[in-house]
């Protein structure tokens, strides 16, 4: 397949102008406008949504970029099957050096490994770089790391059918990037975000339950229990928050500043109170609330250098995650897993975390596939919904000792503000998960 006209017309165009292009003052916005938008264009994407496609239902996604230091929140670009992302790309201006600079491989790389997505681009136009993202990243990696493959634009006229073969919305349709995925597959350093994150809140896990137990000599093995895990579920809460700009951008980073940290942080628990319906945050009694408040974890002792090293990790550079794009999945996969293990108070008062006598005799924890899930609700929620013009569906999660639970309200039109009172606003359903 020969190079369209347009994409001729602009590598000529961009080798007219190489040294106007290049300069520092031609900004991203421009060289997405001018060249990165027209390039993927030409493999056939939607990139404007010129067909109209609703929201959900875009082939490319054009994130909104905000600006955190040096490092952004998320990815330019995502390109999708229906409602199912295929591949990032992350535009850069052509003055920055994408064949050497470490930053934007980082970057690009966090984003697509958060995201489950084994192939991601990085691009200023005047270098094409593919990248495999597969492998955990780390911020001291050099900018070859991970990379499968680079072009300078003046080889996009001539490797057009490469490019084409991959990366085109037909192409994609029809599986060449999840077979060029699978031919590239590397085994060396590879590993699965959820995983990863896994082992990381259980390294929390223990962190926080030995300094519970050395702080707060009163407490009871399933106050242990309860404590560490409302804990570490209210900071990831607020740190996914934060990143879909829900909360106040690095709030909780700022507590790595001073001391006082959990009661700094606790303030921040008490806030969310106050906005979040949900059992997550709950510390005073509520009219028509069924499940007690938190009194225990107010009253709690924990080290600042224990939580501020759980902080530090939920953010870059330290932090590989990109919690911005980081799949409900992935989150839900994580804490069936994490529930499976337990804390133990051995008779010396020392923190054990073992595996459930229930998980060990089971094999395992088994994450709930989602489209079994999305069943259940269709079974349950849908009849529901039928026949009611554009009803309003609400959800609340009530965190008990055993696991949580979770009620689902169908208010109809025009009561959209309603309350919940009791159990339920006008119908509800509950689902035991635990």
């Amino acid at each position: 397949m020969p190079a369209p006209a347009e994409i001729v017309q602009l590598v000529e165009l961009f080798q007219r102008n190489y040294d106007q292009y290049c300069a520092p003052s031609f900004s991203e916005t421009a060289v997405r406008h001018q060249f990165i938008d027209p390039f993927f264009a030409a493999l056939g994407w939607d990139v404007n949504n010129t067909q109209g496609f609703a929201e959900q239902y875009k082939e490319v996604v054009h994130e909104d970029k905000v600006l955190v230091g040096d490092a952004t929140k998320a990815p330019d670009y995502s390109f999708r099957i229906g409602k199912e992302r295929k591949f990032f790309v992350e535009a850069k201006k052509p003055s920055v050096n994408i064949k050497h600079d470490i930053e934007p491989a980082y970057q690009l790389r966090r984003y697509a490994w958060s995201a489950k997505l084994p192939l991601s681009i990085l691009t200023d136009f005047e270098e094409f770089s593919v990248y495999d993202c597969r492998m955990r990243p780390d911020k001291s990696d050099k900018a070859a790391t991970g990379r499968i493959l680079l072009l300078n634009f003046t080889d996009y006229v001539a490797r057009w059918d490469e490019i084409a073969g991959i990366f085109s919305k037909a192409a994609v349709w029809q599986g060449a990037l999840d077979r060029f995925a699978v031919a590239k597959a590397g085994k060396r350093g590879t590993a699965e975000v959820d995983d990863e994150f896994l082992a990381e809140i259980e390294r929390w896990r223990e962190l926080l339950a030995r300094n519970l137990v050395l702080r707060n000599p009163h407490l009871r093995g399933h106050d242990v229990n309860w404590a560490v895990q409302q804990t570490i579920d209210r900071i990831v809460f607020l740190r996914i928050c934060e990143a879909r700009n829900l909360e106040t951008y690095e709030q909780l980073r700022a507590l790595l500043n001073g001391g006082h940290t959990y009661a700094r942080l606790w303030e921040l628990f008490r806030r969310a109170d106050l906005r979040y319906n949900s059992g997550l945050f709950h510390f005073s009694e509520e009219r028509g609330r069924a499940e007690a408040p938190d009194t225990l974890t107010p009253g709690l002792e924990i080290d600042d250098r224990v939580l501020k090293d759980i902080i530090e990790h939920l953010y870059y550079p330290q932090s590989p995650y990109e919690f911005s794009v980081l799949p409900a999945d992935i989150l839900g996969q994580v804490y069936e897993r994490f529930l499976g293990k337990v804390i133990r108070l051995t008779p010396g008062r020392q923190a054990k975390v073992e595996e459930k006598p229930e998980v060990r005799k089971a094999g395992g924890v088994y994450y709930t596939p989602t489209y079994i899930v999305e069943y259940i609700v269709r079974q349950t929620v849908g009849p529901l919904l039928e026949g009611r013009p554009c009803p309003w569906a609400v959800a609340r999660v009530a965190p008990t000792r055993r696991g949580y639970c979770l009620w689902i309200g169908i208010v109809p039109a025009g009561r959209a503000n309603t309350c919940w009172t009791g159990t339920s606003p006008i119908t509800s359903k509950s689902l035991s998960v635990g």
